[in-house]
């Protein structure tokens, strides 16, 4: 048995990658055109969904990346982060602008996180 598993994979990548007791998500994105705030929630809900699934949470994040499509959209999107970042487990994290996979997506989150 192998100490790497790969879920959801696809010829391209794979949504999550478990290592030893770390986690590693592919960058998750939210519904195309809406808006900063429902894509940064969407993307949060799935980053919830899959730490569940791996036997993690958001109280175990190491490292998060954002990357939006305009930072001047980084307040909308941090009210939004604020709220979801349980007190007392801020990750390391880092927030750029990138030009993203399609112009209707305005957020990408990436997250490495530790097994519980």
């Amino acid at each position: 048995m192998t100490d790497i598993q790969r879920h959801d994979t696809n010829t391209r990548m794979s949504q999550m990658v478990e290592h030893g007791q770390t986690i590693y998500l592919a960058g998750q994105v939210g519904t195309p055109g809406a808006s900063v705030a429902q894509q940064t929630q969407d993307c949060l809900d799935k980053v919830d969904a899959l730490l569940a699934r791996a036997g993690s949470d958001k109280t175990r994040i190491l490292q998060t990346t954002i990357w939006l499509a305009d930072m001047a959209d980084f307040a909308e999107m941090n009210a939004v982060w604020d709220a979801w970042v349980p007190e007392g487990h801020a990750p390391a994290r880092a927030c750029g602008e990138a030009k993203l996979a399609a112009p209707e997506y305005t957020v990408e989150v990436i997250v490495i996180a530790a097994k519980a």
